[in-house]
């Protein structure tokens, strides 16, 4: 009889001298697909969306007014907030090292773990815009904070040197973040496209009514209908979008079912907007701090009882015996419904 447990003589050695410790960012760029899911187009504007959702969390926080999204030649993005800032002070964990570059080159490191820096956030990991630097051949990112400019410039996860002071300046806060995907990555056939990154612009700017997004595009890079200059800001956040989505279509009730409330405690808000189209297959889109969230979630669950229950209220109020008997999937099907959660510790 064969001993399954002896080596063979063909068999390879394994000691420790096998196992790899990866240090730094080198896990991402050796897996990207365990950080953005693979290396393809969708992957590509994941990279523009973790940016963003970082301006975004300064906005939603109440730091930030205005952010700005430009594409420029070369596959460049660059997405500016007008917030606090990166802090540039030294990490007290890494002497020598500034929080922006501990941040930039540290895998979970951030201001999003304990809700102290930010009630609510979309960028939660403390994974994206290390992921970002580590996946792109160049970044730079500028911090005006305290009326003083830094720079700092980084390539493939490391920095290219230290915290440059740039002098005083005046009328100018938050962080600029430039990059550009790193080809050796994602290949040199991929490129942002300008029409996905205006409508992730346009999305984040009627999730939340208090910020203005201004995109910006080369006029060169578009081929198609896409603006190259925008400005989106909707005061009447999710039931502006809707309203615009149904446009001139006749619905079952006219005037949409929207509003606003704040969670007890302090523990974030919630937004919503539903309409009943009389024709349509309807349509229904979900967040969670600025997230989509298309699996759906508690969300998602809680909204469709608090339908039904309110509809088959009405329905006895009114008398009308049929309308008890309605099941969630009535009340859904066919409506246009937008849902914006913000809360502290979304389990994504």
């Amino acid at each position: 009889m064969t001993d399954l447990f002896s080596a063979t003589p063909t068999q390879a050695t394994y000691d420790a001298n096998d196992i790899e410790v990866l240090e730094g960012l080198e896990p991402v760029r050796r897996r990207p697909g365990m950080y953005i899911g693979g290396v393809d187009e969708r992957a590509l504007h994941h990279l523009a969306a973790e940016v963003l959702d970082n301006a975004m969390d300064e906005a939603v926080a109440g730091h930030a007014t205005r952010i700005e999204v430009t594409l420029d030649p070369g596959n460049r993005l660059t997405i500016a907030d007008n917030g606090r800032g990166i802090p540039v002070d030294d990490h007290p964990k890494f002497p020598g090292k500034s929080a922006l570059e501990v941040i930039l080159t540290t895998l979970h490191s951030g201001g999003k773990f304990s809700g102290k820096a930010y009630a609510t956030s979309g960028g939660l990991h403390g994974v994206g815009i290390s992921v970002v630097n580590a996946l792109s051949s160049d970044l730079m990112v500028e911090v005006a904070r305290s009326k003083a400019l830094f720079r700092q410039r980084f390539a493939r996860g490391t920095a290219c040197g230290p915290l440059e002071p740039l002098g005083v300046i005046n009328g100018r806060r938050g962080t600029t973040v430039s990059f550009v995907p790193d080809t050796e990555i994602f290949g040199g056939e991929l490129a942002f496209r300008p029409a996905r990154l205006y409508r992730l612009a346009r999305s984040k700017a009627y999730l939340y009514r208090g910020v203005e997004i201004r995109w910006r595009c080369d006029p060169a890079l578009i081929d198609d209908a896409t603006p190259a200059a925008a400005t989106f800001q909707f005061p009447g956040g999710l039931a502006d979008h809707l309203t615009e989505q149904l446009a001139d279509r006749e619905r079952v009730v006219p005037d949409l079912f929207a509003g606003r409330a704040d969670l007890p405690e302090g523990r974030g808000s919630v937004e919503w907007a539903v309409a009943w189209p009389i024709w349509g297959d309807g349509a229904a889109s979900y967040y969670c701090n600025t997230i989509p969230t298309p699996d759906g979630g508690t969300h998602e669950a809680g909204l469709r009882a608090a339908l039904t229950r309110g509809v088959k209220g009405f329905a006895a109020l009114i008398g009308t015996k049929r309308g008890t008997e309605l099941t969630p999937e009535d009340v859904m099907t066919g409506s246009e419904l937008m849902l914006s959660l913000f809360i502290r510790d979304p389990q994504f």
